[in-house]
Formats: structure tokens, C-alpha cells, sequence
């Protein structure tokens, strides 16, 4: 028994130790606390005097204010108002503002509840209020008054004039001095025989920018005059406040949108720098390795600035996409709706623009051409001059640049005419065909003796000469050799031909190219005529046979 007792108060001890603890929540709002009632203002031309917080008698808030204000508004109308006609009454219980015998409101005691005044002193108050409303608004609509802002408006609208005036002036003078300097300039550039219409032409522009200037600033004034025009005259104040703050509110949001843009400007100013010493560090090894300072297995140093330039792309674009959310206005839906236009638009007016951009990118790992080499593509034979992520440009030997896009080169065949130059040489091929009648060794030795007269034919490896058909009237003879200027090679052809025409005329062989057919028996034999020997004479026809 003892035990259970013992055990009932060590259970009672714990739960006032976990009540101590954690107390029960505070109703947070106390049952006895009362809300405060809506207010209903009194408002007297747009300006809000004062507000009823409780009714009075049979009326609520809103039609006790509603009296109220109608009871000032009459006063306002009258035209023989005098402030010191506003009385108070006090007695036990209300305070009766009156004007000359006519109650205009009464303030009872619990009005003075919501304010920090008692009754007469919060009565007191209203009486100032109203004194100091009336007063300024018949003052201000007294008839000296209206002459005094009739004559103020007078003055600005003349003020305005002047300055439109001055600046009309001011604009002609500078116009006339315009003018006088460009004459004489104009004078000066054509004694020194320089061309003249360009700069006519672009006089108007000049004058017509000057005058458009002129047009600006006048709004500006006139925008500027009228707020100070409206502000004059009471009645129209609020209309100028609202012309101030067409101007004054945009600037203002303009200027705290800048300041309010500051620590993004500065994220993306350090996001920008980093990206750009990145830059420019790839730019310096790209530099390096193109000029074989460092050196990459498998890497060429042709290989070095394309590759720069690819990844600069790929750097200032993964910039943008990180100072986007930066920038100002990029969670806007216009904003999105006009980088979703732009993409849209770039993504089909560029398909051509892209495929030969990723063919160049190909064209460059592949590098089936350098600057410089003699390549023929297509039906076009000429030296690159210039190639890019687009297009390549080729120079051929009558001095025509011709651009064919990279996406076209990739999808034919190239042929590199200087690849194999520089190391075993070129080889150009001719083909002549000779009559049966002439020993094939000796034309295999005049062919060679053509070659080796060559300028620009390579005596190492040595010409040769392949036997590549046998006609039905002739044979067809190709001679090979080699060259290591592949940029010359219609100048070595044509002194190749020369030469082969040279030493088969020297050695009385006729080259049967074209064809052609003739009864040898009594005609002359044909070749040029310095090669005819001495005291040779065209045979007649003979004719053998028995009778």
C-alpha cells in the first residue's frame, strides 16, 4: 500500500514538472477584445477632413458622415461666408458645431475615443479644420486671387513664348553656321579634286536632325510650362500633380530599378570578368600550340585556332545562360515570349547558315585542305585563300574568287593537288598518241627528253612514260612526271606541251592527235617547216603493178 502511495505521488509530481514546462497556449486573441469598427471618412473636394468611427442618434457612421459632408459642401456654396461664424457648444454630452445658427455636425463622447483629445478639445480641432478648408477656398476663388493667378498664368505662358522664341533663334543661328562650315568645307575637299555628292547628300540629313532637335525640346517646354499652369489656379492643382508624376513617376522607378539592379550588375561584372580571363587564357594556348610552342599528340596546330574559336562560343553562351536570370525583366512573360520569337525565327532562317557551320567544324578536323593548297572541287581548280566556319574561298589562276559553302564541299569530293607535293611530288600526266609506224622506245625517249626540258618538272623521282592504249590507228602514250609546285601547274603543262611538240618536230615524228586520215603516197610530210630537211621533195603517187 505504502508502494502505490509512493508510485501516485511521483506520478503527480512529473505531470506539474510537464505542465511547468509546457503551459497552455495563450488564446491569441482575448474573448473580450473588441474589433475596431470601420471608418467612414467626410471628404470635401477630393481631401478627406476627418472620419466617424461610431453614428449618433438614429444614423450609422456612413449616413451620419454622409449628412455631414452635404451640411459643408452648402457651406462652400455660400458667398458670404465668414470663418468666425463657426461656433461650438458644449454641454454634458455633445459638442454642436454651428454656423450662425445652422448645426453642422455634433461630436459626442465616444467620437473622442478613438483620438487621444477629449471632446471639446477633438470639436475644437474640427472648428480649425473647417476654418482653415473654407478659408483657403474662398480666399483662393476671391476675385483679387483669380486676377492674381490669371496674371501668373499670363507671365509663364510669356516666359514660355520667349523661350520658344530664343530657341527658334538660337536653332537658325546654328543652322546658318552649319551651313557656312559646310560650305566651306565642301570648297576645300573639291579644289583637292575629292568627291562632293556623298557629302550634299548628306547635308538634308544633318539639317533635318538639327530641326527634329528643335521640335523635341519645344514639347519639353511646353510639358514643363503646363503643370506650372494648372498648379496656379487651385481648382486644377490635381492635374498637375498628375502631369508632374507622368514624368517624375517613371524616372523615379527608373532610378530605383537601377539602384535596385546594382547587386546583379555586379554578379553578372564578375561573372563576365571570369569568363573573360578564361577566354583569354584558352586564346593564349590555342596561340601557343598554333605556333608549335607546345605540342599535343594528335592534335595539329591547324587545329589550334578553330578549336579556340569553338570553344569562345561555347564559353560567352554558357555566360548568357548564366547571368540571364541577372538580367532585368527576364522572368517577365514579354521577355520570354520575345526570346521564344527570336529563337524561332533563328531556327528557320538559319538551317542552311547551321549545316555549313557544322561542316566547316568537320571540314576543320578533317583538314582535307590548308590555306594556300591548290584543291579542286567540283568543276572549280584554284589555291584556298580563305576558309571559315561558312564558306571557302578559292582564287583560281585567272585571278577569280569563287565562295563555295562548306555544307557543298563536304557533301562532294575534293582534290588536293598540294597534299602529296611537298613530300613525293606531283604527278602530271599528258597523253599524246603516235602512229604504229614510230618504235614505241623512241617516243618513250622523246616524251622523257620533253619532261626532263621541263622548268619546274622534278628530276628525282624520274619521268615515265605508260603505254595506256592501242587505237586503231595510233597508240596512246602518257607521260608522267613530277612536280613540287602544284600552284604552277598550268604554267608547267603548258611549257610540257611545248617542249613534246619541240622534240618530236626535231625528230621528224608526227603526233597524231587529233586524228586524222591521209594518202601519205604523194603529199608532204606534216611537219612545221623548219624541221623539213634540206632537199627534200614531196614524192608523187606510184603506182606498181603487172599489165
Amino acid at each position: 500500500m505504502r508502494k502505490i502511495y509512493y508510485l501516485l505521488i511521483l506520478f503527480l509530481s512529473l505531470t506539474i514538472t510537464v505542465n511547468a514546462q509546457y503551459p497552455a497556449p495563450k488564446d491569441p486573441i482575448p474573448k473580450n477584445r473588441e474589433l475596431v469598427p470601420i471608418s467612414e471618412p467626410v471628404i470635401i473636394n477630393k481631401d478627406t477632413l476627418f472620419k466617424f468611427y461610431v453614428g449618433q442618434g438614429l444614423f450609422d457612421a456612413r449616413e451620419r458622415a454622409g449628412i455631414v459632408t452635404k451640411r459643408i459642401e452648402a457651406l462652400f456654396k455660400r458667398v458670404d461666408f465668414n470663418p468666425d461664424s463657426l461656433k461650438i457648444t458644449n454641454d454634458s454630452t455633445l459638442s454642436v458645431i454651428s454656423y450662425s445658427s445652422q448645426i453642422i455636425m455634433a461630436v459626442n463622447n465616444a467620437d473622442a475615443t478613438f483620438t487621444e483629445l477629449n471632446r471639446p478639445q477633438l470639436a475644437a480641432s474640427y472648428v480649425a479644420l473647417l476654418k482653415q478648408k473654407l478659408g483657403n477656398y474662398f480666399t483662393n476663388n476671391s476675385t483679387q486671387q483669380v486676377i492674381i493667378n490669371i496674371a501668373e498664368a499670363i507671365v509663364v505662358i510669356v516666359i514660355l513664348l520667349l523661350l520658344i522664341w530664343a530657341l527658334n533663334k538660337a536653332s537658325r543661328w546654328v543652322k546658318l553656321k552649319i551651313l557656312r562650315s559646310w560650305e566651306n568645307r565642301i570648297t576645300k575637299l573639291a579644289e583637292k579634286g575629292a568627291p562632293v555628292a556623298y557629302a550634299n547628300r548628306l547635308l538634308p540629313v544633318i539639317t533635318g536632325l538639327l530641326r527634329i532637335a528643335r521640335f523635341i525640346i519645344i514639347i519639353i517646354l511646353v510639358y514643363l510650362a503646363l503643370p506650372v499652369l494648372f498648379y496656379i489656379f487651385p481648382s486644377s492643382k490635381p492635374i498637375s500633380v498628375q502631369l508632374l508624376a507622368y514624368v517624375v513617376n517613371p524616372l523615379k522607378n527608373i532610378l530605383l530599378a537601377l539602384f535596385n539592379f546594382i547587386p546583379n550588375l555586379l554578379t553578372i561584372a564578375v561573372i563576365y570578368m571570369v569568363t573573360r580571363y578564361i577566354v583569354k587564357l584558352v586564346k593564349f594556348l590555342a596561340s601557343e600550340i598554333a605556333h608549335g610552342a607546345i605540342t599535343l599528340g594528335g592534335f595539329y596546330p591547324e587545329w589550334a585556332m578553330p578549336t579556340y574559336n569553338i570553344i569562345r562560343v561555347l564559353l560567352y553562351a554558357f555566360m548568357f545562360v548564366v547571368i540571364f536570370p541577372y538580367l532585368p525583366g527576364s522572368d517577365t512573360k514579354a521577355f520570354q515570349g520575345v526570346t521564344v520569337f527570336l529563337g524561332i525565327l533563328f531556327s528557320l532562317g538559319s538551317s542552311s547558315a547551321i549545316s555549313n557551320m557544322v561542316a566547316g567544324i568537320v571540314l576543320t578536323y578533317m583538314r582535307p585542305y590548308k590555306i594556300g593548297d591548290r584543291i579542286k572541287v567540283g568543276e572549280v581548280t584554284g589555291d584556298v585563300v580563305e576558309k571559315n566556319l561558312l564558306v571557302t574561298r578559292l582564287r583560281t589562276i585567272k585571278n577569280e574568287d569563287i565562295t563555295i559553302p562548306n555544307a557543298t564541299i563536304l557533301s562532294g569530293h575534293t582534290v588536293n593537288y598540294t597534299t602529296m607535293a611537298k613530300t613525293t611530288g606531283l604527278i602530271l600526266n599528258t597523253t599524246v598518241t603516235i602512229g604504229y609506224d614510230v618504235p614505241w622506245q623512241t617516243v618513250h625517249h622523246l616524251l622523257i627528253s620533253a619532261a626532263e626540258a621541263s622548268e619546274g618538272i622534278s628530276a628525282d623521282p624520274k619521268p615515265f612514260v605508260l603505254q595506256t592504249e592501242l587505237n586503231d590507228f595510233n597508240v596512246s602514250y602518257q607521260l608522267n612526271a613530277y612536280t613540287a609546285l602544284s600552284n604552277q601547274m598550268a604554267v608547267i603543262y603548258s611549257r610540257l606541251h611545248q617542249n613534246i611538240q619541240d622534240k618530236f618536230n626535231e625528230a621528224g615524228v608526227e603526233i597524231m592527235s587529233p586524228h586524222y586520215t591521209s594518202l601519205r603516197d604523194g603529199n608532204h610530210i606534216q611537219i612545221p617547216e623548219n624541221y623539213v630537211p634540206e632537199g627534200y621533195s614531196k614524192p608523187g603517187f606510184k603506182v606498181e603493178g603487172e599489165v
